[in-house]
């Protein structure tokens, strides 16, 4: 009976302590709290290089549960289609959340778009190479009837573009152990073509043309500091 108390007693206090110390570890601190605050509208601009917003195109909707979950990651999102003088079309979406912790980790488009009932054909890592240095990415193909969409997307933590998973997972840590909640962001582009090569070659081009038309501090919070 004795021995049972003493057991009883041990397991209470070791689980008082684990959620003190959980406590105690769970990072409070918000990054975004400490930055500027930011305006996808006014940061993106609506024309750059040879590419500006093509307004006859109304944005895919997401259904209203999907767009709950973005809601609750994210504090903004912008959805915008691009067009260029030849009539190429490229669709970007930027969303910006300033509690990328893991539990508010951002929402993948494999996950997005299998949501909206399209079947992921490919996906795998890649790095973009820009003018600041290589842009870790992945490309996946998302397939729906006869809409074939190549994208291009990465994520950023913090101050750092990371690939999804093991890589987030790690910079998300580095921040949790300082105490720290980073900010990120999720950058898509896509476009519609059944020429995954020339769709990818024609993403890579409008990336570049991007980063180069944003101030220093602007393609930080696109792309962090590449190579850190």
């Amino acid at each position: 009976m004795r021995k049972s108390i003493i057991i009883s007693t041990f397991l209470g206090i070791l689980m008082v302590s684990s959620g003190a110390l959980t406590k105690a570890l769970t990072p409070t601190n918000k990054i975004a709290d400490q930055q500027e605050k930011i305006d996808l509208e006014i940061m993106i601009p609506t024309e750059f290089a040879d590419w500006r917003i093509d307004k006859s195109i109304i944005p895919l909707q997401v259904d209203a549960e999907t767009q709950a979950m973005l809601d609750k990651i994210y504090n903004q999102t912008l959805s915008r289609t691009y067009v260029n003088s030849i009539g190429e079309r490229i669709m970007l979406s930027v969303a910006y959340g300033g509690d990328q912790s893991d539990n508010l980790a951002v929402h993948k488009p494999e996950v997005c778009y299998y949501a909206q009932g399209f079947e992921i054909m490919k996906t795998y890592a890649d790095e973009l190479l820009t003018q600041y240095g290589k842009l870790p990415i992945k490309r996946l193909l998302a397939v729906k009837g006869y809409r074939n969409e190549p994208i291009t997307y990465w994520v950023t933590v913090g101050n750092k573009a990371v690939l999804p998973g093991i890589d987030e997972k790690l910079q998300q840590l580095k921040y949790g152990l300082t105490g720290n909640v980073p900010d990120g962001m999720l950058v898509r582009v896509s476009s519609i073509d059944v020429d995954n090569a020339k769709a990818y070659q024609l993403q890579t081009v409008f990336i570049q043309d991007l980063l180069s038309s944003v101030n220093t501090s602007e393609r930080t919070r696109l792309i962090g500091i590449l190579g850190v």
